[in-house]
């Protein structure tokens, strides 16, 4: 499975510079004065760097941005990466240009001459970000991983600070892995299994089976995956770092393939529906991130996983369902079936752990897509404060989440003839009757957010900080918010 580049913090020695393979990094700023590193490679490559930041092009470079000149003389390395930035710069600033490098450094060694520029450990973690290729299913020769260095002026300082950054990464890219593979690989079977494998780190992790589902009346999400030959699990993730309060709550779905069941979707664009237990990959990486790090806070992390495909077993529209909690819900569409593995697990996790708050997130409806496109998730909550705490949080780590309304008048359009609630309200506002639905399975006093990551889990073609497909979009922010509210 990919994994971040693991990066190597040395002391400056820019006598080793000539020698260096791959390609070699340099930091300028606006006013194109050169540091240490920046002279040193200037003067092996007779000037070379002196000539392009005196240039046009370099004037027009943005903070952040970079610039590569190709086989330079004087050096062994194939390239020199300039990277346009000040000695202190925003982490935002700094991240961008870690992942710009990034998309320049192919599969060569690297060799970063930080020397004293501040957020060092942030150029790093967009690099590590940025650096991510799922080609497990191709049958390519594997080339070996590249070496990354960063000489740096006090390295020991730099990489404490990088740990638990490394740890946010590795987080990451369990998520990507996840939401990349196929569905006929990524079985629920195997996500269980992937998830028990963290036990390794130190996390609680229990899987509960069908029967244990039926004994403890998840009719609901049992419902979604019975049409399917695989079998239907709740998984529980816990990591106790706080002492004995209890713990904050984050609820995935996890649907491993979406076919719409019964309600069947176009054949085109079906092949996308691997990613629809996004909600559970998100919910994964961050208790790996938390694991990783070893946070001061205790968190649960469950995930319903469950296939829904079209089968003589399988739930039909109009059929009327119990939930954990109680309700009864008329089953309109089987293709709004992520709310139905929600509502269960939601309810498990309130009546078992006692959480002082609850996330939930999902790939829910395409409605939210057309809403907010891919630039943000929608964010429905009973909690300012949360939802504040969240999407603050989430612009700190530069992931967009954009809060919609939950007005009670939207409730109304959930109402069903048969049964207490029905799981569609109609094709207007379609993301809030979504949110309005998963809102009956929240105790009133619970701070609750429900993140709709439909149009951000995956995309169609690179976003800053990732390449097209998976995203990991949701680990940082709440691995932020979980530190900046829950760490003692």
């Amino acid at each position: 499975m990919p994994t971040p580049a693991q990066i190597q913090f040395d002391e400056i020695d820019l006598d080793a510079v000539a020698e260096a393979v791959g390609r070699v990094v340099i930091f300028v700023g606006d006013d194109a004065k050169l540091d240490a590193g920046a002279r040193k490679v200037n003067t092996l490559t007779r000037k070379t760097v002196d000539r392009f930041v005196q240039s046009d092009g370099f004037e027009k470079m943005a903070v952040g941005d970079v610039k590569q000149l190709g086989y330079p003389s004087g050096l062994t390395a194939m390239g020199v990466i300039v990277a346009k930035l000040p000695r202190r710069p925003s982490a935002s600033d700094a991240r961008k240009a870690g992942a710009e490098i990034a998309k320049l450094r192919a599969d060569d060694d690297l060799l970063v001459l930080a020397g004293a520029i501040a957020r060092a450990e942030e150029i790093a973690l967009g690099l590590a970000l940025r650096g991510y290729n799922f080609d497990v299913h191709k049958t390519d020769e594997p080339k070996p991983k590249p070496a990354t260095r960063f000489m740096v002026t006090k390295p020991e300082e730099i990489a404490k600070a990088a740990a638990p950054m490394a740890a946010v990464a590795e987080g990451v890219f369990f998520t990507r892995n996840l939401t990349s593979e196929p569905a006929n690989v990524l079985t629920t079977d195997d996500f269980a299994a992937r998830l028990a494998g963290m036990q390794e780190l130190g996390l609680d992790v229990e899987i509960l089976e069908e029967d244990a589902l039926e004994k403890l009346g998840m009719r609901t999400l049992l419902s979604v995956g019975q049409g399917s030959v695989s079998p239907s699990k709740v998984v529980v993730m816990s990591w106790n770092g706080g002492g004995h309060e209890a713990p904050f709550a984050l609820v995935g779905k996890g649907v491993v393939f979406d076919t719409g069941g019964i309600s069947l979707k176009p054949a085109a664009g079906m092949e996308n529906m691997t990613m629809d237990m996004g909600g559970a990959g998100v919910v994964a990486g961050v208790m790996r991130t938390l694991a990783l790090r070893k946070a001061k806070a205790n968190v649960v992390g469950l995930v319903g996983l469950v296939e829904n495909m079209p089968s003589g077993s399988a739930t039909r529209p109009g059929d009327v369902v119990k939930s954990m909690k109680g309700d009864t819900i008329e089953i309109i569409n089987t293709d709004a079936e992520g709310r139905l593995v929600l509502a269960d697990v939601m309810w498990y996790a309130q009546e078992r752990f006692k959480p002082v708050g609850m996330i939930n997130l999902a790939t829910l409806t395409g409605a939210i897509l057309v809403a907010l496109g891919h630039e943000n998730a929608g964010v429905f909550s009973n909690s300012d404060e949360l939802s504040d705490a969240f999407i603050k949080a989430a612009k700190t780590e530069g992931e967009g989440a954009w809060r919609m309304p939950m007005d009670p008048a939207y409730d109304k359009l959930l109402k069903s003839r048969i049964a207490d609630v029905k799981n569609v309200g109609g094709r207007n506002a379609g993301s809030i009757t979504a949110a309005k639905f998963l809102q009956r399975f929240v105790n009133d006093d619970l701070p609750w957010c429900h993140l709709d990551i439909a149009g951000v889990a995956s995309t169609s073609s690179a976003t800053g900080f990732a390449p097209a497909g998976a995203t990991g979009w949701g680990v940082m922010a709440l691995n932020r918010l979980i530190a900046d509210e829950y760490e003692g």
